[in-house]
């Protein structure tokens, strides 16, 4: 037996030694996630030994960047809906939806017959420089083919868009020329803005200030400063803040937002989570518009800045909601960064409104199937409509610094619901609509007519021409070699929804949203009913 015991005492060792080594080496190589100086500090884990080991071990090639992205969305989809994976190549578009600034050409386009359209040239950009025109039909990039069925949205974009000072060679057709034009157009900084458009309302000798912003990007406060001292020089003394389909951004920039309307020290949101400390944002009582009648319009797609932004409002009754109940995000991202260029953005927080409310909608954790369906079912069961169909998850009641009861879990409920106006809406319609092609018409229209209609340059006037050429007529004729049948009943039924969406886009085509908005919001149900409540 004593022959045995050495060398099994040492095999043992050796084993021991092998397990020993394995756990401090795992312990060395699966370190804590530390939250310092604001970032978080990521560190190797099983997963990233396990990608380790299949890129240096594994009996074949593989292309383990592609394995690792699917890796990381898979286990970010296990989280909350709004926790995501952001691949290296998708980092840039998605960063620049809130930037200040991309590079690119410089144009607004739209895809139809598998073709590229110019629809309209930034003001200074580079593609203005150099001569394309609205309208141009975009036919090669870089000497190739860029028309047929696999040309989208995405792939024009990624084609367009560049570093700066890089060059791309551009083909195009143009109504009135034989050949094609080509353009080298030199990538420069191309302005992303946050309002769409701020314009005066003017009923019962008040003027009405009104500013619609469509995201919270890292300009937002600068351009919602700047659109509120523009509309105030020419008169204004009450405002309508539209953030509908503002499905929100930085909370920073609402913070700043909410700040020129309330007076030093009201509550304007906090946030905390198991690891991120409690934060509170307080107004410092140096905004300049704290005791103006102020509207807020929201609807089903307004979400997280959005919401604190109407949430603080609310809570302070400091402004009045109008619209339909919002989305219902009160979750907080932190984007942070990894080695290769890709990105997570990690849910690490919930924010609640001043008196306390949590507005986030019940989730069920890697389920985003369902979750994604919340809105589908507010419209199936009625909510679109009627305030009378609005449950709320949180029966919690808050309040207001007035007073008024409030209720949590499922977004901001507006102090006037106004519904969906159905009264003018026909199957008709809405098949004309659903498939697009009151976009399409106003695009061809606008395009066969552009140098009468340039002719104009402010919206009511050219409303007043397009209500002279009956428009709708032509449209119909258009939507049947679409396949839409004609049905009088209907088309006289829905005929002045229709003629005001028509000439809206056609006058967006002309003019911009500048020339859009206020044509469009001035037969708004919601918007009506903001201007019905600060003419009083």
């Amino acid at each position: 037996m004593k022959k045995y015991i050495l060398p099994t005492i040492t095999v043992l060792a050796v084993a021991l030694g092998i397990i020993v080594g394995m756990a401090l080496s795992q312990k060395a190589n699966a370190q804590r996630i530390v939250y310092q100086n604001g970032t978080w500090q990521l560190e190797q884990s099983k997963v990233d030994r396990l990608l380790q080991l299949m890129e240096t071990a594994y009996v074949d090639d593989l292309n383990i960047d592609s394995i690792t992205d699917e890796v990381m969305s898979e286990l970010v989809q296990k989280l909350d809906p709004h926790s995501s994976y952001i691949p290296k190549e998708d980092l840039e578009m998605v960063n620049s939806e809130l930037a200040g600034s991309f590079s690119g050409i410089g144009v607004q386009f739209t895809i139809q017959q598998d073709t590229v359209r110019i629809v309209a040239v930034i003001a200074g950009g580079p593609s203005e420089g150099v001569g394309v025109l609205a309208g141009d039909k975009l036919i090669t990039v870089d000497d190739s083919v860029f028309t047929g069925k696999k040309i989208n949205n995405e792939k024009v974009m990624r084609t367009l868009r560049g570093e700066k000072g890089t060059r791309v060679k551009l083909g195009v057709l143009r109504a009135g020329a034989k050949d094609p034009l080509y353009f080298t157009v030199t990538r420069g900084d191309i302005p992303v803005t946050s309002v769409d458009a701020k314009f005066i309302i003017e009923q019962n000798g008040k003027k009405i200030g009104f500013i619609r912003v469509n995201k919270f990007g890292e300009t937002t406060y600068r351009e919602f400063i700047s659109a509120l001292a523009d509309l105030y020089a020419k008169g204004a003394s009450r405002y309508i803040v539209d953030l509908r389909e503002n499905s929100g951004g930085y909370m920073e920039q609402a913070i700043r937002m909410a700040n020129e309307f309330l007076q030093r020290g009201d509550l304007i949101v906090y946030s905390q989570g198991r690891a991120y400390p409690r934060y509170e944002a307080n107004a410092n009582g140096g905004g300049r518009f704290k005791d103006v009648p102020l509207v807020v319009l929201i609807d089903n797609f307004s979400a997280s800045a959005s919401e604190i932004f109407a949430g603080a409002m609310q809570d302070n009754d400091r402004a009045t909601i109008v619209g339909r109940r919002s989305f219902g995000k009160g979750l907080v991202q932190q984007q942070m960064p990894f080695d290769d260029g890709s990105a997570v953005r990690l849910t690490v927080a919930r924010y609640y409104t001043p008196s306390g409310r949590c507005i986030q909608k019940p989730y069920t954790l890697g389920d985003q199937e369902d979750y994604e369906k919340d809105l589908l079912e507010r419209f199936e069961h009625g909510e679109f409509y009627s305030a009378d169909s609005i449950h709320f998850a949180d029966t919690t009641i808050y309040y207001t610094k007035a007073g008024r009861k409030m209720y949590g879990g499922g977004g901001i409920m507006p102090d006037v619901f106004v519904g969906r106006d159905t009264t003018l809406n026909t199957p008709w319609f809405n098949q004309c609509v659903n498939l697009a092609y009151t976009y399409q018409f106003a695009y061809q229209y606008t395009d066969k007519h552009r140098k009468e209609l340039s002719k104009f340059k402010d919206w009511q006037s050219l409303e007043q021409y397009l209500l002279k050429q009956n428009v709708l007529r032509e449209f119909v004729a258009f939507a049947k070699d679409k396949g839409v049948e004609p049905n009088e009943a209907e088309i006289a039924k829905s005929k002045p929804l229709m003629v005001r969406l028509l000439n809206a886009y056609i006058v967006r085509n002309i003019l911009g949203d500048d020339g859009f908005f206020p044509l469009f919001e001035r037969d708004d149900e919601i918007t009506k009913k903001a201007v019905e409540l600060l003419s009083k």
